[in-house]
C-alpha cells in the first residue's frame, strides 16, 4: 500500500542540511521511492486566535477522506469492477502525478482570502458533492432494482403458451415452490378433488422452482386458498408477461442512459473531492507550519513510501530533526478514519496521505 507523508520543517541551517541528509538517506535504503518539495503559496496568516481555531476546524474537515471512499466504492458498484475504479480515479489525470507535481489552484482556492474563507469553500464543495451522491446514487439504484425485480418475475423465458391448458372448464395456475419440490409433489392433487392428476410439471427461474398444475376452474378459488398455506401462487397471463417485457425495454433504456450520466458525475467529482482534500492537507501544513513558530519560514516535502517501511522511516525523520524538539515522542499514532491519519506532534510537522481511500476490495 503506496503512502504520502507530507512534512514540514524550518529553513534553518541544520534543518537544510538534515533535509539533504534525509534524501541520501531515502536513495541508499529506499525507505521511500521519492522525495520532493511541496508547493504550498503564500496564505493570509491572520492572529493567533484565528490560527488555532482554523487548525481546529482543519482537523474536522479532514474526514472529507470518507466522502472519496463512498465515492469510489459507488463507482465499483455501478462499473461492477474494482480495476475500472483504478482507471476512472483521477485528478487532473495520474493521482499520484497530481500529488508530486502538485500546484495550489488559486482560481478556485484565492490565496487572497483569510484561511477560514478557504476553509468554508472546501467544506461548501465536498457537502454538495456528498448530498448530490447520496441522492444520485439512490435514483440509480432504484432503476437497477426495479429491473432486477422485473426480470426475477418474468416467465416468459421458462413458460411456453402451448404448456398451459385454458379450455371452457380447465385453466392452468402456476405455483412458487421456495422450498422442497417433493412436499410440494406428494400433496398437489390434494389440495382439491379438481386437480387434474399428474398434470403438474416444474420450471425454475430466478425464483426457484415454478410448477404447473391444470384444474377445474370452479375449484381455483379452494385450491388457492389451501396452497397459499405452503406454497405462493403467482398471477400468470401472457398479455400481463407481454407487458413486463415492454416495460423492462423500457427500464434497461433508461438504466443504460442514467449508467453514462452517474458514471461522467462520479468521475468529475472524484476528480474534484480528491482536488479539495490534497488543497486542504496543503492548508494544513501551512496553519501548522506558522503555529510552530513566526516568521513563516519552512520547507514542505511529500515522500512516496511504502506502509511496510513506515516505522524504519519515522525513526529515521525523529533522528535527522530532534533538534527542533529533543523531547519530542516517536509514539506511533492508530488512526481509525481511511485516509487519514492524526497529526504527529514530532519534533517535524507530518500529515499522511493513504491510498487506502482508494481500498474498495
Amino acid at each position: 500500500m503506496t503512502d504520502f507523508w507530507l512534512i514540514s520543517v524550518p529553513l534553518d541551517k541544520t534543518s537544510l542540511t538534515s533535509v539533504e541528509k534525509l534524501k541520501r538517506t531515502i536513495a541508499k535504503t529506499n525507505l521511500a521511492s521519492s522525495c520532493c518539495k511541496f508547493s504550498i503559496p503564500d496564505l493570509k496568516v491572520g492572529v493567533l486566535d484565528s490560527l488555532l481555531s482554523v487548525s481546529d476546524d482543519l482537523s474536522k474537515l479532514d474526514t472529507l477522506a470518507e466522502v472519496i471512499k463512498k465515492t469510489c466504492q459507488c463507482m465499483k458498484e455501478v462499473l461492477e469492477s474494482s480495476d475500472k475504479v483504478l482507471e476512472n480515479a483521477l485528478a487532473n489525470g495520474d493521482l499520484m502525478n497530481f500529488m508530486i507535481k502538485f500546484q495550489w489552484d488559486k482560481a478556485k482556492y484565492p490565496t487572497s482570502l483569510t484561511l477560514s474563507s478557504l476553509a468554508e469553500i472546501i467544506n461548501k464543495e465536498v457537502s454538495q458533492v456528498e448530498a448530490e451522491l447520496k441522492s444520485r446514487s439512490a435514483a440509480y439504484n432504484s432503476v437497477k432494482a426495479s429491473l432486477q425485480n422485473l426480470e426475477h418475475k418474468l416467465l416468459n423465458d421458462v413458460v411456453r403458451k402451448e404448456d398451459l391448458v385454458v379450455s371452457e372448464y380447465l385453466t392452468t395456475l402456476l405455483v412458487v415452490v421456495a422450498g422442497s419440490y417433493s412436499q410440494w409433489e406428494r400433496s398437489y392433487e390434494s389440495l382439491s378433488k379438481f386437480v387434474v392428476p399428474r398434470s403438474s410439471k416444474l420450471y425454475e427461474n430466478g425464483e426457484g422452482g415454478v410448477f404447473s398444475v391444470t384444474l377445474f376452474k370452479r375449484a381455483v378459488c379452494e385450491f388457492k386458498a389451501k396452497a397459499q398455506e405452503s406454497f405462493f401462487v403467482r398471477d400468470y397471463s401472457f398479455d400481463l408477461e407481454e407487458q413486463k417485457q415492454r416495460e423492462i425495454m423500457q427500464l434497461s433504456f433508461h438504466k443504460k442512459e442514467q449508467y453514462g450520466i452517474f458514471v461522467r458525475w462520479l468521475k468529475v467529482n472524484f476528480s474534484e473531492v480528491f482536488v479539495a482534500w490534497i488543497h486542504l492537507k496543503a492548508l494544513r501544513v501551512f496553519v501548522e507550519s506558522v503555529l510552530y513558530g513566526l516568521p513563516v519560514n519552512y520547507q514542505a516535502l511529500l515522500l512516496q513510501t511504502d506502509r511496510k517501511h513506515s516505522k524504519k522511516l519515522k525513526e529515521e525523520l525523529a533522528s535527522l530533526f530532534v533538534h527542533l524538539d529533543p523531547t519530542a515522542s516517536i509514539t506511533d499514532v492508530s488512526c481509525d478514519i481511511p485516509g487519514l491519519c492524526q497529526q504527529e506532534y514530532f519534533s517535524y510537522i507530518c500529515f499522511h496521505i493513504s491510498t487506502n481511500v482508494l481500498d474498495i476490495s
